[in-house]
């Protein structure tokens, strides 16, 4: 009973300094905070907004061309409630962070939610590209199907093709998230603000690096371990990283980078050059060219022969 006592005093005294660390904090915790934006509600949008980019694919819903209008019509209101929603949270918190007096959220976050409805029949055509890519760029693929359902480079595009609609509109928290999401899931960390463009193409993708002021052209293919960076970060006169300006590379039509690449710096790498494997460039590449790094010097040893039965 003692015992008991003592260490509910513990806990109590420890409930006293953990709560006393809250104080005046912002950001990093979420106290009196009802209108942040739920990650578990946007992913569940996000897999809704992936079934309508491919019907089907999961399993979860059957569809026909009998019943297709119905089941996209059911998802799109689906999508539209939940997305709204979310949005006027981020919206919301954004007005507290701002302070601002004369938003209407509600508004806008019905405004920016068709626009993004809207763009659903683009962003099909984009990805059916980013399809064929795959399949033309890959040996191993054997159809599509394939592809859609198992390669990770179309969870991570397909995610960055949405989460890039948002961010261009200014929605806060949101697209982050789905692309934090979809490197979770992938390996692979694209920015919501990079620009990309048609038939893309990550093979493999573990490590891949995308940042946010990032540019990239039609008809590009990466491979793992790419890192388009930035080099290095404007400061203020109190030494504060100045946010925003262009710091990432600009990567040109039909571009080929190989594994490991790292290019850093707000720099062009022109049309059609070829960036070999390991190489690491903070200058821009002039079009059509091979850039490689020297062979290492490999050293080969010959194994002592070993007798059977002694170490």
């Amino acid at each position: 009973m003692i015992e008991k006592k003592l260490t509910d005093k513990r806990l109590e005294r420890l409930v006293d300094q953990i709560a006393r660390t809250y104080r005046g904090d912002s950001g990093i915790n979420f106290i009196d905070a009802a209108n942040l934006p739920v990650r578990g509600q946007i992913l569940e949008v996000l897999d809704l907004l992936f079934e309508v980019l491919f019907p089907g694919h999961t399993g979860t819903k059957a569809v026909s061309q009998s019943n297709v209008k119905y089941v996209v019509g059911d998802l799109l209101s689906q999508i539209y409630a939940g997305l709204v929603d979310q949005v006027k949270r981020a919206y919301q918190y954004q007005c507290r962070i701002r302070k601002c007096a004369d938003c209407n959220c509600e508004k806008m976050s019905r405004k920016v939610t068709l626009e993004l409805l809207g763009e659903l029949p683009r962003i099909r055509e984009l990805l059916k590209g980013d399809v064929c890519a795959a399949y033309d760029g890959d040996p191993a693929a054997r159809s599509y199907e394939e592809i859609v359902i198992s390669y990770p480079c179309i969870i991570a595009i397909g995610v960055h093709r949405i989460a890039h609609e948002l961010h261009v509109r200014q929605v806060p928290l949101i697209p982050r998230i789905m692309s934090e999401c979809a490197h979770a899931k992938t390996g692979i960390d694209i920015h919501p603000g990079a620009v990309i463009g048609k038939n893309f193409f990550i093979d493999h993708g573990t490590g891949v690096v995308i940042g946010e002021t990032t540019i990239i052209g039609d008809n590009v293919k990466i491979y793992q371990g790419t890192t388009l960076g930035a080099m290095s970060f404007r400061r203020d006169q109190r030494g504060r990283i100045i946010k925003g300006g262009k710091r990432h590379p600009t990567i040109e039509d039909d571009v080929t980078i190989y594994a490991e690449a790292t290019i850093l710096g707000d720099v062009t790498i022109g049309k059609g050059a070829i960036i070999g494997g390991n190489t690491w460039i903070k200058e821009s590449v002039p079009p059509g060219v091979t850039v490689s790094s020297p062979n290492p010097d490999l050293i080969y040893r010959k194994h002592k022969k070993v007798t059977a039965g002694r170490p």
